[in-house]
């Protein structure tokens, strides 16, 4: 029996040493039981805005070396065309109908006369009852922190502290710091807070949600940085120096937090997530709309922030994991924010039926590990992807022009379908084709738009969704 015994634990133990991967850069099996996680969101970023993404005026050498280290996303979108739906979506892992959040503040944008609907009504704060991505995290062993833009209600009950996180700083930033004249006070901030959080949790699981409040307006940029940019030829619509200095400083506070993590021997079991939460702030003017605010411009993509076409909510994604994904590997599957929710789930070894409250709890996105460490994944191929926005944004309040009224979207098999509230009509695109929006072929292919209003009006009784109403 001793001997049989013995047998056996010799057998476990080959077994488990075989499985070990030991070829250089890759992690040995169970060195740690679960990753940590750096989460670090730009504010207003556009799709083309950085250099790895193809501009050619902004410089972004640390973003650029963190995308070509993991895995670069071409398809990759924000819950909403502006930050606060996204920022709920992604700590909730939940399409906005189902959170309340849809906009920021409140759909009864613009001159009450130019509008020709009643908004549906907007939550402007995260409701307590939802379990975060913080909390579920912090019950498997995370050490959690939240450091910059929050942006989900300012009562008590709604802050990070309240949300599932150990330490915050939501609203810093705005006074200068001692010994920092040269950079923006708000990135400064954000990024001390960040570096002290690791410093500290260095022997723990730690997960550190990075919200910067850049690139938002206003913008500012330390003087050297401006001067730098002004003497560079402006390239399409990438021609602001001030927002080129912004951004630029940006890049250097994320490259301070990626010096700590290597200098700290934590690169090889961090997961270090970089994304924006909707389009950049431009492409209005080629959109034919009079009143944006142009700062930079998301060409090819069809207008910017506050729109549903492909610049308001395609936004640069890219994640490193050293020994876990491959360096330089490109995806062209489309995810979304809710997907990070069931993806740092999975990384911290827990399922649904783990959380606090999960006869409540619905999400609505599908977990990323398998693409991450293999490339592909079948299963998120031809899903439908949705958005819902039932308001307004305005673009001029005196000519009562938009960036967008109210308005829903899918996106599915490669086709995008738009339906707009107030007229009724609904235009579609093969994004494969035509990545600009430029040709509606709902009329050529009526087929395909049929079927995709189907699946989104399924969708929005599905999830309750909040309706804009006819004035009478």
């Amino acid at each position: 029996m001793f001997r049989f015994q013995k047998a056996l634990f010799l057998l476990l133990i080959i077994f488990l040493l075989s499985s070990l991967k030991t070829e250089a850069g890759e992690l040995i099996a169970g060195e740690k039981s679960s990753p940590n996680i750096v989460l670090i969101m730009a504010d207003d970023l556009g799709w083309t805005d950085l250099a790895c993404y193809g501009s050619e005026y902004y410089e972004t050498p640390n973003l650029d070396q963190l995308c070509s280290g993991g895995m670069k996303f071409l398809n990759a979108y924000s819950n909403g065309p502006n930050c606060q739906p996204t920022r709920a979506a992604l700590l909730s892992g939940q399409y906005s109908p189902r959170t309340g959040v849809c906009t920021v503040g409140t759909g009864a944008r613009g001159q009450e006369n130019f509008r020709k609907m009643i908004p549906a009504e907007n939550q402007t704060f995260l409701n307590p009852e939802v379990v975060t991505i913080a909390e579920s995290l912090k019950k498997s062993g995370y050490r959690t922190g939240c450091f910059g833009k929050w942006h989900l209600g300012r009562k008590p009950e709604y802050l990070p502290l309240a949300q599932g996180f150990d330490e915050e700083v939501h609203r810093g930033g705005k006074k200068l710091l001692p010994g920092t004249p040269n950079r923006h006070p708000a990135t400064e901030y954000i990024t001390q807070a960040t570096l002290k959080f690791i410093r500290k949790n260095q022997n723990n699981k730690f997960f550190a949600y990075v919200p910067f409040h850049a690139v938002h307006t206003p913008i500012r940029a330390p003087e050297h940085l401006i001067k730098h940019y002004e003497k560079k030829p402006k390239v399409g619509g990438h021609k602001n120096p001030v927002y080129a200095g912004m951004l630029s400083e940006m890049d250097s506070c994320v490259g301070r937090i990626l010096n700590l993590l290597k200098e700290l021997q934590l690169e090889e079991n961090t997961i270090v997530i970089f994304y924006s939460d909707n389009g950049g702030l431009g492409g209005y003017e080629r959109a034919g709309i009079i009143g944006g605010q142009d700062i930079s411009d998301n060409k090819p993509l069809r207008g910017g922030k506050g729109m549903l076409y492909e610049g308001g909510i395609r936004v640069p994604l890219f994640v490193r994991w050293k020994g876990q994904i491959k360096p330089g590997s490109l995806s062209e599957v489309p995810v979304l924010s809710i997907d990070f929710y069931p993806t740092l789930l999975e990384l911290a070894q827990l399922n649904k039926t783990q959380l606090k409250k999960p006869d409540d709890m619905i999400l609505d996105g599908q977990s990323l590990v398998t693409l991450w460490k293999t490339g592909a994944d079948p299963s998120l191929n031809n899903r439908p992807l949705y958005w819902h926005f039932p308001g307004y944004l305005e673009a001029n309040r005196k000519k009562g022009t938009w960036r967008t009224s109210p308005v829903a979207a899918i996106q599915h098999d490669g086709y995008k379908l738009i339906e707009f509230f107030e007229t009724g009509n609904r235009e579609l695109y093969h994004l494969k084709n035509d990545i600009g929006e430029s040709t509606d072929i709902s009329e050529a292919e009526p087929a395909v738009a049929a079927k995709l209003y189907g699946m989104l009006q399924d969708w929005r009784e599905e999830t309750h969704a909040p309706m804009p109403k006819k004035k009478r």
